[in-house]
């Protein structure tokens, strides 16, 4: 089992930057691929950035918030981060950290095994 606890979010105003943490405990072995997720009210969730926690130069940032938003972590262990510049209003969500167990960087929700209870990110105009 793998527990997934999120930090950083906030309110902030329109061009100004927030960093998530997300830290993993538990079972390493099964922690291969970390990934932020978010959902805004009413929409489905939506995928943000992720990274494989043993290559890391492998990174992927959803091409719509790719220059604003930057993933990061220590390549080996189980933390990352998402450094997100430049916020506008319509990146108000609750944003989630992820584990998969799979080896390769996936785009959906069902890819990803372990879930954390989410950190809320609202940007005001």
């Amino acid at each position: 089992q793998v527990q997934v606890v999120e930090s950083g979010g906030g309110m902030v105003q329109a061009g100004d930057s927030l960093r998530l943490s997300c830290t993993a405990s538990g079972r390493q072995s099964s922690i291969y691929v970390m990934g932020w997720f978010r959902q805004a009210p009413g929409k489905d969730r939506e995928f943000v950035a992720a990274m494989h926690r043993w290559r890391g130069g492998n990174t992927y940032v959803s091409p719509s918030m790719r220059g604003r938003f930057t993933i990061s972590g220590d390549n080996g262990k189980s933390t990352m981060w998402l450094q997100m510049n430049s916020l506008e209003p319509e990146d108000t969500a609750i944003y989630y950290c992820a584990i998969s167990e799979r080896t390769n960087i996936e785009s959906t929700p069902s890819a990803y095994a372990y879930w954390g209870q989410g950190t809320q990110v609202t940007v005001s105009s």
